[in-house]
């Protein structure tokens, strides 16, 4: 908001959906709120400029990929369940993808179709 951002946030936990949809506006930010699977993203709002994902993947999942608007830059956590290494996605204007490795960090699971399954 400071920066002119329109913001579109996705949780699959029904509870932390609830939570962020009140707590948010209190603090004067305005976004558009999904309950649902991060993983798959919000096409019908796509392209996205700006992609962070804060949950630790197994992979990239390809609909954020496809999702992330030319210059567009994503981060996102990918390994295994207990460590991941931060991941910066760049698409440049051919549409071709560029990723860069970064630090290891320790993230909660991307649970969904594209990331881990609920049961693990």
């Amino acid at each position: 908001l400071e920066m002119g951002a329109k913001v579109t946030t996705i949780e699959t936990i029904k509870a932390l959906f609830e939570k962020t949809r009140k707590v948010l506006p209190q603090f004067g930010y305005q976004a558009t709120f999904i309950l649902g699977d991060g993983t798959l993203g919000a096409a019908h709002s796509a392209p996205f400029h700006k992609i962070i994902v804060t949950a630790g993947a197994p992979s990239v999942p390809n609909a954020l990929v496809d999702q992330l608007a030319v210059g567009g830059i994503m981060v996102i956590p990918v390994g295994d369940e207990k460590n991941q290494t931060m991941i910066k996605i760049t698409k440049d204007a051919g549409g071709t993808v560029q990723k860069e490795s970064l630090e290891m960090f320790r993230f909660v699971p991307l649970k969904g179709k594209q990331g881990w399954a609920s049961g693990s």
